[in-house]
């Protein structure tokens, strides 16, 4: 969404031609026109759901103004969006194309009602937006370093200085130049790669309302506002999008301070998605917010954190061929989700860390609803030495 960035053009442009006062006028027209047009596009894109009605098992829709539409009801084939895609790909239809067809007759649910269930409740609830059938075939992953903000974070951070060097001074800052120098090639060309890391597999994945962990053996938690890319594998090999997700990348800095080199070990957490997967979306300007409550107080809101292509140093495409290059990304009928990386991490201006019953929630104005989940203690024993017995 380019609204601001092309309002504040028109605005010069039409100053320059008009006399003052029929240029504000020239340039509310065309400022009403764009956000319309840009309502337009927002609204045409599907925001695809996966629920649970505990009397009847789980289910996929999609939201339509206030309401869920339950496409599970009409076609009890599809409980989920893997069947959906499946179908798509069956059929020759589009993804989009094949929910709406089944969703015709659908019976409706009231959308804020199940934004406030409880999950595991006796009331309809939401789950992740996008999972596979076999949480062992989905590969979370990353990109980092993306963004201007999380890449001065990080470098002091890792050079220990109180303020964020204005030089490339660590490896993090190095990357991240990187990325401004070839992120964004030409098409057809294959720019510089971004960092990349592994998170995990289907296992890890949390829906809205469902607590992350802070591992026994963590030193901190730490929340990542992010957008993340939903892709299955086809038939042929070619990794197909489903859409893009609201995510909480969930990690642990304190940990990766000690060394950059800690940044794998400590990605291996769990992580947060939805409640939408928004299926058409213009991933170039985005604005999204972040904030933490902890016993019914604020302790932390971010302000705006902006994303998208506008505001990285790698394009869409160019991540997405750098993770889907490699053969064992590509392996028909496996899913992925792929975070994009953030603009602001609360670590580096905090002197508090998480702890259990902490609500960490994230929002977008590019997404109907927000993510929220409440953070949780991990599993003791995790805190003990691993004892690996003979085979």
């Amino acid at each position: 969404m380019k609204l601001g960035k092309d309002v504040v053009k028109a605005e010069a442009y039409l100053n320059k031609c008009c006399d003052p006062g029929r240029a504000r006028g020239y340039y509310l027209i065309y400022e009403i026109s764009v956000k319309i047009d840009t309502k337009k596009r927002v609204e045409s894109a599907m925001r695809v759901v996966q629920f649970v009605i505990p009397s009847e098992g789980r289910r996929v829709g999609f939201v339509d103004d206030d309401n869920i539409v339950d496409v599970t009801a009409a076609d009890t084939s599809l409980t989920s969006v893997f069947d959906v895609f499946e179908a798509s790909q069956v059929s020759g239809k589009s993804f989009d194309e094949t929910l709406l067809r089944a969703g015709a007759a659908g019976k409706r649910l009231d959308y804020s009602e199940l934004l406030g269930a409880e999950v595991g409740g006796t009331s309809a609830y939401l789950i992740a937006p996008f999972d596979h059938p076999d949480t062992h075939r989905v590969i979370v992953s990353g990109t980092g370093l993306t963004h201007t903000g999380s890449m001065k974070s990080r470098d002091q951070m890792h050079s220990g200085d109180e303020k964020p060097s204005e030089e490339p001074a660590t490896d993090s800052a190095r990357m991240f130049q990187m990325g401004i120098d070839g992120g964004k090639p030409e098409p057809g060309q294959r720019g510089t790669s971004p960092e990349w890391f592994y998170k995990g597999n289907g296992t890890i994945v949390r829906g809205p309302g469902e607590g992350l962990e802070i591992p026994a053996f963590a030193l901190d938690g730490g929340e990542e506002p992010e957008l993340g890319g939903c892709y299955f594998i086809d038939n042929t090999g070619t990794p197909r999008r489903v859409g893009f997700t609201l995510g909480n990348e969930w990690a642990d800095h304190e940990t990766e301070r000690i060394n950059y080199l800690y940044l794998a070990p400590s990605k291996l957490r769990s992580c947060a998605i939805g409640p939408e997967l928004v299926t058409d979306f213009e991933f170039e300007d985005l604005k999204l917010e972040c904030t933490v409550e902890r016993d019914g107080k604020m302790i932390y809101e971010s302000g705006p954190l902006y994303s998208g292509e506008e505001y990285m140093s790698h394009t869409l495409a160019n991540c997405e061929d750098h993770h889907f290059k490699y053969p064992l990304h590509r392996v028909p009928g496996d899913a992925h989700i792929h975070f994009f990386g953030t603009s602001q991490l609360s670590y580096s201006t905090r002197d508090w860390k998480f702890r259990p019953g902490d609500v960490i929630t994230i929002s977008s104005e590019g997404f109907s609803a927000p993510l929220s989940n409440p953070v949780v203690g991990g599993d003791p024993a995790e805190g003990r030495p691993i004892r690996v017995a003979k085979a």
